[in-house]
């Protein structure tokens, strides 16, 4: 990607410098590069008596131990991840493949392609949720982040602000997780370099970084403050962050949802699933400055058999100017454990491409 500004150019050389001691890959500090953004508001005060305090620089943040997102004593009864296509439906893909017009394909992928690597002068925030958990929301926002780190060349973000058990980890691959939002919330400074932020993240497999919202384990979570001091500082380094937020109408989904430069709101494909949905769409609508233009519907068919209609789902969630991506049922995901993309369906990947270029299109609207 090319033409995305000055702030995209210096992070990029970041990551790629060689290391003072000449190892290739491993990004040294640079001094010329400036890490504040005097655009970025400030987090909201709280009154002295909890206003947490400056970190002296001299003493370091307590660092808490790894932890894994997998037991161990689980682990292995994963299985071996199967494809979400059938055999005899890859073989019928690739049949119709060949007596299909390829132009079209082509010419369709590459406006997707073009749309998910539009440049941007700042970071954009995708914020997303759903009216309840077990919908495939995490799921989504792994196959966002993916997606985003497959087609851009500038670092891309998927920050976990879900409740304290989340499975964003688990989808995205990270064997184990150390640094929670709330923690890097507490050490942040302006002074930090991105070579010094992505310390705190969890590096995905193939490409990008997670930022987790705790270690699995049941406690506090994540408050507003803490997710705003995050975003709104970091925004400044990744070029895209997708936020797996905590279901609706929870304080932090309500804050991130407000706060976003798109969303993507997951429905699950039954009648209850999708009546929820549209009065989420209805709630979105009465904002003040209406986020119905930067939002876009998953609708996430959970199991092979439903009997909902989609022609109707869609025609209920519709609104002018909201598309509505269907997202088919896939085994790949329904296992369940790590996300392989090569895995995926062949009608899987399609629509996570299309909903990552409908949501990305939406996003650099924003001013």
């Amino acid at each position: 990607m090319t033409g995305g500004g000055d702030w995209q150019h210096h992070l990029l050389r970041e990551l790629t410098d060689v290391g003072s001691d000449g190892a290739p890959g491993v990004p040294s500090p640079r001094a010329d590069v400036q890490r504040t953004d005097a655009s970025l508001p400030e987090p909201p005060t709280t009154p002295p008596s909890t206003r947490p305090q400056p970190r002296d620089p001299r003493t370091p943040a307590p660092t808490p131990e790894s932890a894994p997102t997998i037991d161990p004593r689980l682990a292995h009864a994963l299985g071996s991840p199967q494809h979400g296509d059938s055999a005899a439906r890859r073989a019928g893909a690739s049949l119709r493949r060949l007596t299909a017009s390829a132009g079209q394909d082509v010419a369709e992928q590459t406006r997707f392609a073009q749309e998910l690597q539009q440049p941007v002068t700042t970071g954009r925030v995708i914020a997303v949720t759903s009216i309840r958990g077990g919908v495939g929301k995490s799921t989504v926002s792994a196959l966002l982040g993916r997606t985003f780190n497959h087609y851009r060349h500038d670092p891309v973000l998927t920050l976990e602000a879900d409740a304290a058990l989340g499975t964003l980890p688990v989808r995205m691959g990270a064997d184990t997780v150390r640094w929670s939002c709330g923690d890097l919330a507490r050490i942040l400074t302006p002074s930090m370099q991105l070579t010094d932020v992505t310390g705190y993240l969890v590096p995905v497999a193939d490409g990008g970084w997670l930022l987790p919202a705790s270690q699995g384990r049941v406690g506090a979570p994540l408050d507003v403050r803490a997710y705003r001091t995050v975003t709104l500082a970091l925004r400044r380094y990744f070029a895209v962050t997708v936020v797996d937020c905590e279901t609706l109408p929870g304080e932090v989904a309500r804050t991130a949802m407000d706060t976003a430069h798109a969303r993507v709101v997951v429905a699950p494909m039954t009648a209850e699933g999708v009546n929820g949905t549209r009065q989420v769409l209805d709630w979105l609508a009465q904002l003040p400055h209406s986020a119905l233009a930067t939002t876009v519907v998953a609708l996430s068919a959970g199991a092979p058999d439903t009997t909902l209609d989609p022609k109707t789902a869609v025609a209920h969630l519709r609104e002018p100017g909201v598309p509505v991506i269907p997202l088919p049922y896939d085994r790949h995901l329904a296992q369940g454990g790590p996300i392989h993309t090569a895995m995926l369906g062949r009608s899987t990947r399609d629509a996570a491409v299309r909903l990552a270029a409908e949501v990305m299109q939406r996003a650099v609207r924003v001013r």
